[in-house]
């Protein structure tokens, strides 16, 4: 067997078990406390992000504290990043959400343009508005690894359940999300790190150093 058709093979198994594990998950969806779980998995959608990080940078001016100013600006640029990469890609691929139970043929991947809710299952844009807010986050505050990565895991664990999505859909909208704050990351400039972080000089130092080697003296 050629390489080729054997990673056709490999793709396709790993389709079927993608969609028997969605299938499964879907199966509590109409469950209480599923229900009840939608109403927190909502937090994670465009209207709520972007709320928190318009209020982030409110906050920040009103308290006049440029590093939380900057934190919801990373948050609303990284969120707005991601939110137009999933959509450019949900317009060109068709998949039925997993509580359809519609055929495998409709739970596959397929190239499309159904831009129909119901149908656009791939990828996760709650998942990937979770973890590129998370990760612009801790851009400024790493030591809130704990407390952001727990909520963009728990938005895209919640998506199983609900019925929203398959597991392959999760895990491309955290790439996305991941991606895209990267990107977001390269345009704002490095948070100069504060001693609250080390308790010293050191890493305000080593801040210094290397943005200064990044600027060319001048002809003068």
């Amino acid at each position: 067997m050629s390489k080729g058709r054997t990673g056709k093979a490999l793709a396709h198994e790993l389709e079927r078990v993608d969609i028997k594990a969605g299938h499964a998950a879907a199966e509590w969806h109409d469950h209480v406390v599923v229900r009840a779980l939608k109403l927190v998995r909502e937090l994670a959608d465009q209207p709520p992000l972007i709320a928190l990080s318009i209020g982030t940078v409110v906050a920040g001016v009103v308290r006049r504290d440029g590093r939380l100013a900057r934190t919801g600006a990373r948050m609303l640029a990284s969120h707005l990043a991601a939110t137009a990469i999933k959509a450019a890609i949900k317009r060109r691929v068709d998949r039925a959400r997993p509580r359809l139970f519609s055929s495998d043929h409709d739970h596959r991947l397929t190239r499309g343009n159904r831009n129909e809710g119901p149908h656009n299952s791939f990828p996760s844009g709650h998942t990937a508005g979770a973890m590129a807010v998370s990760r612009a986050i801790l851009r400024e505050y790493p030591g809130a690894s704990g407390p952001a990565y727990a909520a963009a895991v728990a938005t895209g664990a919640l998506q199983l359940p609900t019925g929203s999505h398959f597991p392959i859909d999760i895990i491309a909208g955290a790439a996305i999300g991941v991606g895209s704050e990267a990107l977001v990351a390269r345009i704002f400039p490095d948070a100069a790190p504060e001693r609250a972080r080390s308790g010293d000089d050191t890493d305000v130092e080593k801040w210094r150093a290397r943005n200064d080697s990044n600027v060319r003296p001048s002809d003068s």
